[in-house]
């Protein structure tokens, strides 16, 4: 095979295998925030918490909505106070404002970021996608813990105020 022959095959190789990775960077990317709370992503848990520690935090409530999501969203309360390993419910409350039925999907996150690999939920609305008929209301629940874990962790003393934050975007 010739010089050009190979660098022309190089070349073809190397840009498959560029457009190979720019598809599995998007689901890697989740996998590794997922594993270790990277970027205010919290951890999903399938049982509730069964020890609780000493320390206290207060979780606070931020919920928004996409431009294109005519809803009201808001949390029922403003925020919670809770012991690490405490295993918590609270509700946000959704109405569709708009005379159509609407399907939207929550993305989630925790501040601060170094918080995510201890914030655990348990249920929440945000695994599923939710459809609201015209002018419907919802009540929306999430279940938590903060891991106690988090007690013994030097990076963490700093932390006593944590904000769980949801965007509402409509499904297409």
């Amino acid at each position: 095979m010739d010089k050009n022959k190979k660098t022309a095959l190089n070349i073809i190789a190397f840009i498959i295998g560029m457009i190979c990775l720019t598809y599995a960077a998007v689901p890697f990317y989740s996998v590794f925030c997922k594993a270790t709370g990277f970027g205010g992503t919290t951890q999903r848990v399938r049982a509730l918490s069964k020890t609780e520690g000493q320390r206290t935090v207060t979780v606070q409530f931020d919920a928004n909505v996409d431009s294109s999501v005519p809803w009201n969203f808001k949390p029922v309360e403003r925020s919670v106070t809770v012991k690490t390993g405490e295993n918590k419910l609270v509700a946000f409350q959704a109405e569709n404002l708009s005379n159509e039925t609407i399907t939207g999907t929550a993305t989630f996150n925790v501040t601060p970021v170094k918080v995510g690999q201890y914030f655990n939920k348990i249920q929440c609305f945000c695994f599923t996608k939710q459809t609201l008929g015209s002018k419907e209301t919802k009540m929306l629940p999430v279940t938590f813990y903060i891991d106690p874990a988090m007690e013994k962790d030097p990076e963490m003393d700093d932390v006593s105020v944590i904000t769980l934050s949801y965007t509402f975007f409509k499904v297409k």
